[in-house]
């Protein structure tokens, strides 16, 4: 190729070059929404995890979402005066279906963690969490250490694999599921011996098996939040003012005594590492 062609390749690789940074630029500002833009659109569409009961879940018999995160995607809807449709989301999957404009907003049981924070925007909490290693009662786990000699399972890409992952012995067996629901079943059937869990996993894991298993470590107290996409500052102060709305009169209260047995309206004014306003 003589240098005039090697000079006009170059050209030609620069505007291309540049066509798809413009591009992307222009597709990135595709997804930014705004409350009016959702009413314009006519629905909001709510991320939520399909298979976690009771934060979110599809009803088995109606085919409708349900669950603490449902009802909060609902009475959201509500407020800005459209209706709702539901994505039902893995763990692994609910970030990515927000930053690619897949839904407008998630309320998926996203716990406020500063490495999620650099992704997505945090609204102020709603509800808490607690992550525990959850087992039988007659598995003998006193310690982390003991964790080593066992299979745990945990949601792939979840808190729960997080904590495990850091408290465990190196080299400790964990087996990543794709969701809830199979880490708890792999746990029934004895694939595992012990699971990641959430405030729910007790709970949910007797309601199969009556009196057999109990929480035996705790690890980390979380704050779940809503999540729009970073810079969507309309739609985040939205969040926060219907947030502000539903602890005010009382919603939120029937809400989480509904699915929790229990309810929690005072939260802590900042996460250390996850901002609640968009800047």
């Amino acid at each position: 190729m003589n240098h005039t062609k090697q000079l006009a390749a170059r050209r030609g690789i620069v505007r291309f070059a540049a066509f798809l940074a413009g591009a992307w630029l222009v597709c990135g500002s595709v997804f930014a929404v705004t409350p009016a833009e959702i009413k314009a659109k006519g629905k909001l569409i709510v991320g939520i995890q399909a298979a976690n009961p009771p934060w979110g879940f599809v009803d088995a018999g109606t085919g409708n979402a349900d669950g603490i995160d449902a009802d909060i995607g609902k009475l959201f809807a509500k407020e800005l005066g459209v209706p709702v449709e539901f994505v039902g989301l893995e763990v692994a999957n609910r970030i990515p279906a927000l930053t690619s404009g897949r839904v407008d907003v998630l309320f998926a049981t996203m716990a406020m963690l500063p490495d999620r924070a650099k992704a997505v925007q945090y609204s102020k909490p709603y509800v808490a969490n607690t992550i525990f290693v959850v087992a039988a009662k007659s598995t003998p786990i006193k310690t982390a250490a003991d964790l080593g000699k066992l299979a745990i399972g945990v949601p792939r890409s979840s808190t729960q694999d997080t904590d495990v992952t850091k408290n465990a012995p190196a080299g400790t067996n964990i087996l990543r599921f794709d969701n809830d629901a199979s880490t708890i079943q792999a746990l029934l059937s004895g694939q595992v011996q012990a699971v990641g869990g959430n405030v729910f996993y007790a709970k949910r894991l007797n309601d199969a098996k009556p009196g057999t298993f109990e929480n035996k470590l705790e690890f980390t107290k979380l704050y779940n939040g809503a999540c729009s996409r970073l810079g969507e500052k309309e739609l985040n102060a939205a969040l926060n003012a219907f947030l502000d709305k539903i602890r005010a009169n009382g919603e939120l209260t029937k809400v989480q005594e509904k699915w929790m047995g229990s309810s929690m309206t005072t939260f802590p004014d900042s996460v250390e590492g996850v901002p609640f306003v968009a800047k």
